[in-house]
């Protein structure tokens, strides 16, 4: 997950930005949107913190056990809740992508920083691949969405959503985590 200090710290700061907007975003919701909100907010901010550069933190060898113990709960979380529909397939496919990533750092003999050295891989080639191809489908998908479309007249001109509930940031958001997911499973 620690690749170069520059592309380290822009994945920490996109996660973290996007994290904290899930939690005002939590805030302006109710009910599965919150829920969703809150689901977004965990992994944006669990993302940033296993995306810090090698150079600022070494985490202990225990911090992988707590990563894969938090994104374990997150998703069986999610699977309760895909029955309620929504974003929640997503957000299980995504914890369970972030407990393999923890759990692959933790395997004996890759060493908290083994997914940026030359050589050597730090989980399983087929399912890294496999979550690679899943997660360019999802930008792909969601960038398609973010394209404009033209308003219709009568409704150009009226009051804008409340901001933390526009779904075009919410969307810029999910956007954002899995291209960040995309750069973490790369370095893997």
């Amino acid at each position: 997950m620690h690749g170069p200090a520059l592309s380290g710290w822009l994945t920490v700061v996109l996660c973290a930005v996007t994290g904290v907007y899930c939690l005002l975003r939590m805030r302006a919701c109710a009910g599965e949107e919150r829920r969703a909100a809150g689901g977004e907010a965990v992994m944006g901010l669990g993302m940033a913190s296993m995306a810090l550069p090698a150079a600022v933190l070494t985490p202990p060898e225990w911090s992988w056990t707590v990563y894969a113990a938090v994104f374990g709960g997150a998703a069986l979380h999610a699977l309760a809740a895909v029955r309620h529909g929504g974003h929640h397939l997503h957000h299980f496919v995504g914890s369970l992508a972030m407990v393999y990533m923890a759990v692959s750092m933790a395997a004996p003999g890759a060493g908290a920083h083994a997914g940026h050295t030359a050589g050597t891989a730090g989980g399983t080639p087929v399912l890294t691949g496999g979550l690679l191809l899943y997660y360019t489908a999802y930008v792909l998908h969601a960038g398609t969405r973010l394209v404009p479309v033209a308003l219709p007249a009568a409704t150009a001109g009226g009051p804008g959503p409340d901001r933390a509930a526009r779904p075009e940031l919410t969307l810029a958001c999910r956007l954002s985590m899995a291209l960040a997911m995309l750069a973490m499973l790369v370095t893997l």
